[in-house]
């Protein structure tokens, strides 16, 4: 069974964000080659709509710059790249990869990202009331070298919910993060094809 954390909540912002699209930011380091990333046919499979992959891009959108859960370790787009997959419908999802000086300041970065959505709802709840949100711990994947699956279910005051997934894997200096979100609860959420999305990216990194 998955550890349940009840905290604060997604922000608006960052659900608005994860399904409005892309906004470039600042380019990386052109010197360092971007790992691999994702295709449309890695994403969990959607009912009724196919999904649609767009470019891999230097940096990271404005988006997960004000991101509460992802914004303190991979905002600033520094040797950074991500891209952005879509449905025709309310689901969308996002991967966002940086390449690390060393193999100590992957494992920090790894360590980071996965302390920040732990922490991020309790911050989310100090800024915004309104929004209760329950947090799944989804468990540690066995893939290169490792992996996490986490779940975030929000609801609104005035009845709105969503679902998203996180995940978060290294392999060597690389780390990559995989957001997918969606309206609903923890009952929409594709879990054990989401595992399958993280151990694929974290593959395709190198």
């Amino acid at each position: 069974m998955p550890k349940r954390i009840r905290a604060g909540a997604l922000t608006a912002l960052a659900v608005a964000g994860l399904a409005a699209g892309t906004t470039l930011a600042g380019p990386a380091d052109a010197a360092t080659r971007a790992p691999g990333f994702l295709s449309a046919a890695d994403l969990p499979p959607h009912p009724s709509s196919p999904w649609t992959a767009g470019k891999v891009t230097a940096g990271v959108p404005e988006e997960v710059e004000t991101d509460r859960c992802l914004s303190m370790a991979l905002g600033g787009g520094s040797d950074s790249w991500y891209r952005d997959f879509r449905t025709d419908l309310d689901t969308s999802a996002r991967q966002v990869s940086v390449e690390l000086p060393s193999v100590s300041a992957a494992k920090g970065r790894f360590a980071r990202v996965n302390k920040d959505i732990k922490s991020c709802p309790v911050r989310i709840e100090r800024a915004e009331p309104e929004v209760e949100a329950t947090l799944k711990d989804y468990g540690s994947l066995a893939v290169e070298e490792g992996a996490h699956v986490y779940g975030l279910h929000t609801e609104t005051s005035w009845g709105a919910t969503d679902i998203r997934l996180l995940s978060v894997g290294r392999d060597g200096r690389a780390v990559t993060v995989v957001d997918w979100g969606q309206l609903g609860d923890f009952g929409d959420a594709p879990v054990k094809a989401f595992k399958k999305t993280t151990r694929t990216a974290v593959k395709k990194l190198h």
